[in-house]
């Protein structure tokens, strides 16, 4: 797993651009950590490693998207939020904590908020409808993030509702 994460931080190091980091950043408020990467050249990075991401049993991805989302870059947080919906048919109830843990612990931005919830978390719910009731819970949270997470998480789910 150091490994991917060695290939892939150098990855986005050859593919910063001065001029997207800068661009990059007027889309926030708050100050981004940022290596300046296109949203598209991020997704073909971490597409390179979907076939053995999906070989690798759940606890060592979980902890590959820990390395990633402990970084700080946003770029880095789009691959761990792909790398946790890739393997999406394992999610247990259990893994609600791990989802809950790195929205309070490491979403920091909108960007990052919806990526994680819109996809990962929504895909989670719509597997486990219960845990709307813990989405609830979020709503009082002093972080705006959790707080924000417990409106975007629904998007998806209720859209395929609706279809």
């Amino acid at each position: 797993m150091r490994q991917i994460i060695a290939n892939i931080r150098k990855s986005l190091k050859q593919n910063s651009d001065s001029r997207a980091k800068s661009a990059g950043q007027k889309f926030f408020k708050e100050d981004v950590k940022l290596y300046g990467v296109k949203a598209a050249q991020v997704t073909k990075i971490a597409r390179e490693y979907d076939k053995r991401i999906l070989a690798t049993p759940k606890k060592e991805v979980f902890g590959l998207c820990e390395e990633l989302w402990l970084s700080g870059y946003l770029e880095e947080s789009f691959i761990a939020c792909r790398f946790a919906y890739l393997i999406r048919q394992t999610y247990e109830p259990s893994d609600f904590k791990v989802f809950e843990r790195w929205v309070a612990e490491y979403v920091s931005n909108w960007a990052a908020c919806d990526t994680l919830c819109n996809h990962t978390i929504g895909a989670f719910v719509e597997k486990y409808p219960n845990f709307i009731e813990d989405l609830k819970k979020w709503t009082k949270s002093e972080n705006r993030w959790v707080k924000r997470a417990a409106a975007v998480t629904l998007i998806i789910p209720a859209r395929n509702e609706n279809s």
